[in-house]
């Protein structure tokens, strides 16, 4: 079966939906531009998939590409096609050249299943909820075939016997005696001072570890998606000792939840560089894992910049299993990405997409 790709100039709007990646406060915040919408050839009634993207001008040129927002906004498909049509899609067979792009990079959502939660038997009779991987076939892998195993996410999922090290327990411990202790506020209730403690932790953090420019979201982008359902803001705050003349005590950890696909997400984070030293961090995440059990969710940290690297050690202190992340690499008029790599980029690194960007290298998955 043919399908065909239209690009609507509509700020993601028909790609939304109530799922924080696809959301109208993130896709907002994100500056999205278009939905990408794929239809059967020739029957714009049936609406196969959808996804929002970032439209943006190819330096050099008067083409055009485009690219996901951050995150797992994933491609959408919809409840009519997902039972007729074969998944995952072939690329091949959609008509891309309605959109006018040259490529496509597409980030995939991370899902967990849908729909009531199985449950297994343990050796001694007790009831408990299946694992990810053994719920939904269509959980194993994204809707679009050839997609490009990224980084690995790690995940806690309460199905599994919980993990921690015991120097992570010890040292929540050690910050709960100090008399530290934890907040948690949905996204639209927070203040401007809730809000505002986040900001300066999560910003110290960015300036700390060199992170890219990319990383250091605006106050204003903060407000936006934590004025989305399915938010909330977890604020560890110092001991009574450290609060200011008016009584406020002073933020040394914070972190975003956020709901999506059936999973929570450990989003964006934070430690206030004078709170380094006492790892507060681990008080967050252990919190945000208790907080997700209670709703049968499997919290999703990510990974860690480089594999191997010390985030990613200090995430799979907590997690218990993990799932591959996938992106999509779509050459939409291949003749025009041949010409524009051959001028712009003649001598590009032939794993990076797109190739003729790889001067500037905005793309990072």
């Amino acid at each position: 079966m043919r399908l065909a790709a239209e690009l609507v100039a509509d700020g993601g709007r028909a790609a939304s939906g109530p799922d924080f990646f696809r959301s109208a406060e993130f896709l907002e915040a994100e500056g999205t531009t278009h939905s990408l919408l794929i239809f059967e050839d020739g029957d714009e009634t049936e609406l196969v998939a959808s996804t929002p993207l970032i439209v943006r001008e190819i330096p050099g040129s008067d083409r055009l590409d485009a690219i996901s927002p951050y995150g797992y906004p994933g491609l959408a498909i919809s409840d009519g096609p997902l039972l007729r049509l074969d998944f995952p899609l072939d690329p091949e067979a959609i008509d891309f050249t309605g959109t006018g792009l040259v490529t496509i990079f597409l980030r995939h959502s991370l899902e967990a299943p849908s729909g009531e939660v199985p449950h297994v038997s343990d050796r001694d009779g007790a009831e408990r909820a299946a694992p990810l991987e053994e719920r939904d076939p269509l959980a194993a892998g994204p809707p679009l075939a050839g997609a490009t195993p990224r980084n690995v996410c790690l995940l806690s999922d309460p199905a599994l016997p919980r993990k921690s090290r015991a120097s992570d327990r010890q040292q929540i411990r050690k910050n709960l005696k100090r008399g530290c202790s934890l907040e948690i506020t949905p996204g639209p209730e927070t203040t401007p001072g809730e809000r505002a403690g986040f900001f300066t932790a999560y910003t110290e953090t960015m300036a700390r570890t060199e992170a890219a420019d990319r990383y250091f979201f605006s106050e204003k982008y903060f407000d936006r998606i934590l004025s989305a359902e399915g938010t909330w803001l977890f604020l560890l705050r110092a001991p009574e000792e450290e609060a200011d003349a008016d009584g406020r005590r002073p933020v040394a950890a914070a972190s975003i939840a956020a709901l999506s696909d059936g999973l929570l997400h450990y989003y964006l984070s934070g430690t206030a560089d004078a709170h380094l030293r006492g790892a507060p961090m681990k008080n967050v995440v252990e919190e945000m894992i208790g907080f997700a059990a209670e709703r049968e969710l499997a919290l999703n940290f990510g990974g860690g910049i480089t594999p191997g690297d010390a985030l990613e050690e200090f995430k799979r202190g907590f997690a218990n299993t993990e799932q591959q992340w996938f992106t999509s690499e779509i050459v939409c008029d291949g003749t025009a990405y041949e010409t524009l790599t051959a001028r712009l980029a003649p001598n590009a690194d032939s794993d990076f997409f797109p190739r003729y960007r790889s001067q500037s290298r905005p793309n990072h998955p």
